[in-house]
């Protein structure tokens, strides 16, 4: 449950209309309520023990009502205060009975009329506790059972997530010179982005107090949205969105393919009783999914490891075919990712996770292999300029023996980075890197990843024969480059959010742009001219559209600017008589004149050989349906 509380001089409402079909019936006309707490409040799904969280909202309303010194409580049901709202039954009972309980504490305490469209005229006092935010969450003293970390009796989690909770670990800020430091104390002079990405590892404050903002992006632009059909955390794409996710996808598979890895395939659910995998599930520190068929329990994969190690078990592998690398495209991975922590494409329980396996002879095979996918890391997210910050998570042993090792690496980063040290391997990992994205409200997210393993060759009895012709066991290397392609996107839209509030024009790389060149005829005039351009394109790798639709000029460039459409040609009789096209360019904000087909040599310059698809809407603006 979110709320947002508000003191008052007053606030007025009116009801309107109805909002849903079950809005409780009321009179109609104004209400006013002098000198109170307004309480915004937004129930989760998550939150349905009523009981419970009705309790939870009475007790956080009445601390605030006793701080600001009033008696008057107006519980306000407001579910944009969510991305993730409950059923309106649920919310509507949570807050009746926080409202009974808040009488029964002799509050004068009232609710604004529930399923209700409303206007209101609020005056809000403007002293610091006039405004407050809070995340109540169904744990804890709810009255629910729960284990150890807050777990429910009976949910799956493994051995090493239990042993994670109870790790001891130490953070360091490692500077170009090698130097650790308390990261409470580091100078980090322009690195603003490494003390945001510090201060969230080391305070573990993951959930978001309002709606991260690409949120609202990728729903204003018809990108993605939530599947109120499935569980939290899954989402659908829609034609745009999943032309973005699609090149993605491409892009990725073609470094990784690019870089020697042989590409796979894998069930997406496995046995949890298969002997090996039993054992991995508790060296693995994720939540799972589990589903029940006939007399077996199976777990959705969270990562493509099993799949790809059950290949690797059956294949003969000389020295020679090392360093062995195989790739899957994992469409999709499940983590059933705790409530609370859910926010948007930063963190979901569904996702497409680019999973790539290096098997290598030792360990300094394993460490040059290590390095080289640091620099591909570095590649891919220069490639897409997203500014990242750089973790390492090591074993305390294993970083005593290679301190020169690390600086050379952080010096290759070229900027200080956050180190997580540990005392005892929780995990089958000695050691990983993470390239992490800060947002606008400095929450960080891990992209590129890839870790050393030196435990899952003996699980999965996995070896190579060596130049002496003896069985040994290679040393792994558990890679994602990129990360969850979502969380990419996220990262993507995120960006754009922050230069947004910086005052700049938001653009994706032109590459992902869903239109990459919008034709907008000044009148009906032109626009048998602008199909023979549309025609002229067949077989292009450009992304063109024509906005042939009856709205005015100005609206036209509008909703072109609005959707960030990166090239957009405004023609007119002039244009046609010239042959020339007069474009406004997005990322230089300027107009310049182009011959078509420079144009388009432009455009597919621009996109720097990066993969091309088709987007499966019309080209004609009249004729695609309303998201």
């Amino acid at each position: 449950m979110r709320i947002l509380t508000v003191h008052a001089d007053y606030m007025e409402i009116e009801p309107l209309t109805k909002a849903i079909k079950s809005a409780e019936q009321i009179e109609k006309g104004k209400r006013r309520y002098d000198e109170v707490l307004v309480v915004f409040t937004a129930v989760e799904k998550g939150d349905e023990n009523v009981g419970a969280m009705a309790q939870k909202l009475a007790k956080e309303a009445e601390a605030v009502a006793k701080q600001v010194k009033v008696n008057n409580v107006l519980l306000y049901p407001l579910v944009h205060l969510t991305s993730n709202p409950s059923d309106p039954a649920t919310a509507q009972k949570v807050m009746e009975k926080a409202e009974e309980l808040l009488k029964n504490r002799e509050y004068k305490a009232a609710h604004a009329p529930f399923g209700w469209y409303k206007g209101y005229t609020l005056k809000c006092k403007g002293h610091p506790l006039s405004e407050l935010s809070r995340e109540l969450k169904a744990s804890g003293d709810d009255g629910e059972i729960r284990e150890e970390g807050g777990r429910k009796p009976g949910e799956v989690v493994s051995e090493s997530l239990k042993a994670e909770e109870k790790m001891k670990n130490r953070f360091y800020i490692m500077d170009l010179d090698g130097k650790l430091s308390d990261p409470e104390t580091f100078d980090y002079g322009s690195h603003e982005g490494l003390k945001k990405f510090a201060q969230y590892e080391t305070k573990k404050v993951r959930a978001y107090e309002k709606e991260p903002p690409h949120i609202k992006i990728m729903k204003a632009h018809s990108l993605i949205d939530y599947e109120p059909g499935s569980d939290s955390g899954n989402f659908r794409f829609l034609p745009k969105g999943r032309l973005i996710k699609k090149l993605l996808e491409n892009a990725i598979t073609d470094y990784c393919v690019g870089c020697g890895a042989m590409e796979v395939e894998t069930p997406i659910m496995y046995d949890m009783a298969h002997p090996t995998l039993k054992k991995y599930l508790d060296r693995f520190p994720a939540r799972q999914y589990t589903v029940l068929s006939d007399d077996k329990r199976l777990f959705l994969r969270f990562a493509a490891c099993f799949g790809q190690f059950l290949i690797a078990h059956d294949l003969v592998i000389s020295h020679r075919h090392l360093p062995l690398k195989m790739f899957e495209l994992t469409k999709y991975s499940f983590r059933r990712e705790q409530g609370g922590e859910l926010a948007g494409l930063k963190r979901l329980r569904a996702f497409t996770m680019p999973d790539m396996h290096t098997f290598t002879i030792d360990m300094e095979a394993a460490k040059a292999e290590f390095w080289k996918q640091l620099e591909m890391s570095l590649q891919w997210n220069q490639g897409l300029d997203l500014e990242t910050e750089v973790g390492f998570r090591i074993l305390e042993e294993f970083y005593e023996k290679n301190k020169d090792w690390y600086l050379g690496m952080v010096k290759k980063v070229g900027k200080p980075v956050l180190v997580e040290m540990f005392s005892e391997r929780y995990a089958y990992f000695i050691t990983k890197f993470e390239f992490n994205f800060v947002d606008s409200m400095h929450k960080a997210s891990a992209l590129s990843t890839v870790q050393i393993d030196v435990e899952n060759a003996d699980t999965y009895d996995i070896s190579y024969v060596d130049d002496k012709g003896e069985k040994k066991r290679p040393l792994i290397l558990h890679a994602s480059l990129s990360g969850s392609l979502e969380r990419v996107i996220y990262a993507l839209l995120e960006r754009e959010a922050m230069r947004i509030e910086q005052g700049k024009k938001p653009v994706l790389p032109i590459w992902l742009a869903p239109t990459q060149l919008r034709l907008i005829p000044v009148s009906d005039g032109q626009k048998d001219y602008c199909e023979k351009l549309l025609e002229q394109l067949r077989g292009k790798r450009v992304r063109i559209d024509l906005d042939e639709r009856n709205e005015t000029l100005g609206k036209k460039i509008r909703d072109a600017e609005h959707e960030w459409v990166p090239y957009i040609a405004v023609i007119g009789e002039n244009e046609i008589k010239s042959g020339m096209l007069n474009v406004r360019v997005r990322t230089t904000g300027e107009k310049k004149d182009y011959k078509f087909e420079e144009l388009v040599a432009e455009v597919e310059k621009t996109s720097n050989n990066q993969p091309f698809e088709l987007l499966s809407l019309s080209p004609y603006m009249s004729k695609r349906p309303v998201i």
